[in-house]
């Protein structure tokens, strides 16, 4: 690589590192917004809270990164253009393509990045992401009810807590249990305690009674009781059998999947998460070559580049459109699967084509080579 090239390609890095870290920063703050209630309604600590959201970086990474990297490019070839750095680079020798190669050797980091983030990175991370907030919801007591809310367990299982005592004890317990339509079961309680039991968490309440209505003959039957326990943990989904999704396997697990999934639909979900991890990395790259291809090509503007740029812009943003529009109608289709590699492809060629070909370039060679022999 000549002095040149490599001063190119130093902008082009620091440039792509800034923007990348900038959106990574502000993706994950703003995503971190959700989980803010784990700490000041949960009691979750600000080391752990950093450490549950920072599982999340790879995936944001990974989708930023083919953005950042076009970002950059446009920045800094059009300062270059701007500042007839390219004009001059043009003059010494350099061909079109010369002027091209440092962009293109990072979006080829950058691709290499992608399949790193995509075939370990990201299933790593996201998986210990699950983990971890399986193991805080049955964990922590504090997560799993709220006072002054009515805390939704499982489908048909609601619990309210009036209000909770500095030492943790539970007062105003009203418990509703409706998983069985023919004699829904309440049971309330003026005090009660959350205690830690062999299969999780339980509701230990005193001084309540329990009602429970049978829906055929209308009868209803109180049973008063000083103490009465109600297992939470029952509720939870025991380790090992939890149905991992498809952003939290490999890439080797989402085309051979070992475990049976819960319906044919999340069959379909693997594949295409599968093809979308193999061909979203290949995004640096079309997008590099869509940016080149759109400012180095014709001739230099005085006027500047705003047209150039907004051109690579929305090509861009169809791309990205369309191949969110693709993954999702691929979870219907498989066969819309294949589109995502195709249209990633015919971006990739028609980028490097005219890298390799400017007509309009051609078209004025006629009229130069007359001015000249004139």
């Amino acid at each position: 690589m000549s002095r040149l090239n490599r001063y190119v390609f130093r902008q082009l890095f620091w440039a792509t590192l800034v923007v990348l870290v900038t959106l990574a920063c502000v993706v994950w703050l703003s995503q971190s917004l959700r989980f803010v209630e784990l700490i000041v309604n949960r009691g979750m600590s600000a080391p752990l809270f950093i450490y549950f959201t920072a599982l999340l970086l790879p995936s944001f990474i990974h989708t930023i990164l083919p953005i950042a990297l076009f970002i950059a490019i446009l920045f800094v070839y059009n300062r270059l253009m701007v500042d007839s750095e390219l004009v001059v680079m043009r003059a010494a020798g350099l061909s079109q393509r010369r002027l091209a190669l440092p962009a293109l050797l990072l979006a080829g980091l950058c691709t290499l990045a992608g399949y790193a983030l995509s075939a370990y990175l990201v299933p790593a991370s996201y998986r210990s992401f699950k983990e971890l907030q399986n193991e805080i919801r049955d964990s922590f007591t504090s997560v799993l009810l709220q006072e002054g809310v009515f805390n939704t367990l499982t489908q048909g299982v609601t619990v309210y807590i009036r209000s909770r005592d500095p030492n943790g004890d539970l007062r105003g317990i009203v418990v509703h249990d409706g998983r069985n339509k023919t004699s829904p079961v309440t049971m309330m309680a003026e005090r009660g305690a959350l205690v830690q039991g062999r299969d999780g968490p339980r509701v230990v309440m005193a001084s309540g009674n329990r009602q429970e209505v049978d829906s055929a003959t209308g009868r209803a039957s109180l049973l008063y009781f000083d103490q009465y326990v109600f297992d939470i943990g029952a509720f939870g989904e025991p380790p090992g059998t939890r149905w991992r999704e498809p952003r939290e396997r490999f890439i080797g697990e989402l085309f051979a999947p070992e475990d049976s999934p819960e319906m044919s639909f999340n069959y379909r979900k693997l594949r295409v998460e599968g093809h979308h991890r193999l061909v979203s990395p290949l995004l640096s790259l079309a997008f590099a070559a869509v940016a080149l291809a759109c400012l180095l090509t014709g001739q230099f503007n005085r006027r500047g580049q705003a047209r150039r740029i907004a051109t690579a812009a929305g090509v861009v943003l169809a791309l990205e459109i369309g191949m969110i529009a693709l993954k999702s109608a691929a979870e219907r289709d498989l066969d819309f699967a294949v589109l995502m590699h195709a249209v990633v492809g015919a971006a990739l060629l028609a980028g490097a084509a005219f890298l390799v070909f400017d007509p309009r370039r051609r078209r004025r060679a006629p009229a130069a080579l007359a001015a000249a022999s004139g």
